[in-house]
């Protein structure tokens, strides 16, 4: 399963991408490069265009305009080839209840002209104890390695993951989460969907953030986190506050939100600004009602750019 391709193409390019279904324009002519070997997350709300950007890119929507070029090859021209080379693992896939592990990984290695064998497969997604178990005897997580090992069967270059964690405990989380990291560390690359911002940053290499069909920006997670202008976070609720102006003018603050009738500040160190939110807060004949603070997270990204919770669905 080792790869030797050096190509320095890139996975994934697409230029000015088009889709609009009736009155609705679901994709707004994007740009989008996916770097080989790299894991790439594409997040966004319920109607922001990801999907559909996605399914233009495993060759399942036709484009209405723009260029789409996946490991160096066109849709238009290329499909059958393209096909072999892709892996696609849905957020649910639907497994015959009683056929067991080993059949289902067998049946879908006769798919491809090549690739692993099932044995391997089954070892790589650590389901070598339940190869002889029928999938309904199978956990939510066994199933969703499952249908990895099923998108890994003819050794693609490029694996597409659609919110592959939805649903699981913590364990079968991070147990899908090696799976996705050795596959990477084999050279592969991942398109990755997700809800999860700790997932997103723990696999992502570099991410876009979709809305309203547009990529409104992208970057390495890091990148994307300092783009707040500070490194903490303060969310707070009283009775009274200081104005929105006043909120700004205490030292390191960076940027004063509102979010579920809490407002959120971004700082740039807890110790300095606190006390003198307190004050504020005191002066303005308030009481403090709530109060938290975290380290900046790709969540506050979303927030700050959406203005909306992630799951708001």
């Amino acid at each position: 399963m080792e790869r030797t391709d050096t190509r320095t193409e890139p996975a994934i390019r697409c230029r000015g991408l088009h889709k609009r279904f009736g009155g609705t324009v679901a994709v707004d002519g994007i740009d989008l490069e996916v770097r080989r070997g790299e894991c790439f997350g594409l997040l966004g709300p319920n109607g922001a265009g990801k999907t559909t950007t996605v399914e233009i890119l495993e060759g399942l929507q036709p484009r209405d305009g723009g260029e789409v070029q996946v490991l160096g090859m066109r849709w238009e021209s290329d499909a059958a080839a393209i096909r072999q080379r892709l892996g696609v693992q849905l957020q649910e896939s639907e497994f015959s209840d009683r056929l067991t592990v080993e059949e289902i990984v067998r049946m879908f290695r006769s798919f491809y002209r090549q690739g692993p064998t099932p044995d391997e497969l089954i070892d790589f997604v650590q389901l070598g104890e339940k190869r002889r178990a029928q999938v309904r005897h199978l956990s939510g997580g066994q199933r969703q390695r499952l249908s990895v090992a099923c998108a890994l069967a003819g050794d693609p270059d490029l694996l597409f993951l659609d919110e592959p964690t939805t649903g699981l405990d913590p364990q079968s989380r991070r147990q899908l989460w090696d799976v996705c990291e050795a596959f990477k560390a084999r050279g592969g690359t991942i398109l990755l969907t997700t809800h999860f911002m700790d997932e997103a940053e723990r696999l992502s290499d570099r991410i876009a953030v979709m809305d309203h069909g547009r990529v409104i920006a992208h970057g390495t997670p890091a990148e994307l986190i300092a783009s707040l202008g500070g490194a903490h976070v303060i969310e707070f609720a009283a009775t009274a506050q200081p104005s929105d102006d006043e909120l700004r003018a205490i030292p390191g603050v960076t940027r004063v939100s509102t979010h579920g009738g809490a407002t959120q500040l971004t700082v740039e160190e807890t110790h300095r600004s606190l006390p003198a939110l307190l004050d504020g807060i005191g002066a303005a004949g308030g009481v403090l009602t709530e109060l938290t603070t975290h380290r900046a997270t790709l969540e506050d990204v979303f927030l700050a750019l959406t203005g909306r919770e992630l799951r708001d669905e």
